[in-house]
């Protein structure tokens, strides 16, 4: 499996384009950057075969929304993972019609740049990671978790419904039983939960997903990972 991917990134502001290639090449990755969705689906039909990831602004100029995504679809049948900036979604409608056409997942548009390739990675080597069903937010939080009578402390690089992302030079290994502890941005209260090492990247940290969580911290996360794909949209 190769090591260098080639991803579009398809936005027409210029700063979230020149970002997200400055994150894939300083990884030895190729990026091809469009900023219109006739530039995009011209991409998409004469490189088809070497594309292994589109991620995509849902608000390109002339051609935006889920009508978008079913252009690619028609070229590629279903076979390219997309992910959509999270900040370019309009309504709970789109998110639904985004999964019955096979979208990834989204990515924030202003993540940090230096968080940019982890929120990619599971994408581009999915063979490496257990892919969680539900979208992911980017979100750097601290939790606590322990592993036998070890306890250690970290940032979380992205929550899902299903689990968390945390990054660790020193990840466990994949299947290792987990105890995690972390409080939501605006909440009061811990969230505690029993999970499993799904994958485990040195260079990246490691997913946990969770196996054991009080219904109403489960209802807190999910209520969360919905609300964030509606503030910060674009008009």
């Amino acid at each position: 499996m190769s090591t260098t991917k080639t991803v579009i990134v398809a936005d027409d502001t210029a700063f979230v384009r020149d970002r997200f290639a400055t994150a894939l090449l300083s990884a030895g990755h190729t990026a091809l950057t469009v900023k219109s969705a006739a530039e995009l689906l011209a991409r998409v039909r004469g490189d088809l075969e070497r594309i292994d990831l589109i991620v995509l602004d849902l608000r390109l100029p002339h051609a935006g929304g889920v009508g978008l995504v079913r252009a690619i679809r028609k070229l590629d049948e279903g076979r390219l993972p997309i992910l959509v900036f999270s900040g370019t979604i309009a309504t709970a409608e789109e998110v639904r019609d985004l999964a019955a056409l096979g979208v990834a997942g989204y990515v924030n548009e202003y993540s940090a740049v230096q968080h940019i390739l982890p929120s990619l990675a599971p994408h581009l080597f999915p063979d490496n990671f257990n892919r969680r069903g539900s979208p992911r937010v980017v979100l750097g939080i601290p939790v606590a978790y322990r592993f036998g009578n070890t306890i250690a402390a970290a940032l979380t690089l992205n929550i899902s419904k299903g689990g968390i992302a945390i990054r660790t030079m020193s990840p466990l290994q994949s299947g290792a039983k987990v105890r995690a502890r972390f409080r939501l941005p605006g909440s009061k209260r811990d969230i505690e939960t029993e999970s499993r090492v799904g994958w485990s990247d040195r260079r990246v940290g490691m997913g946990l997903q969770f196996e054991k969580v009080d219904p109403a911290d489960q209802a807190a996360v999910d209520e969360f990972v919905d609300q964030h794909f509606f503030t910060n949209r674009k008009a």
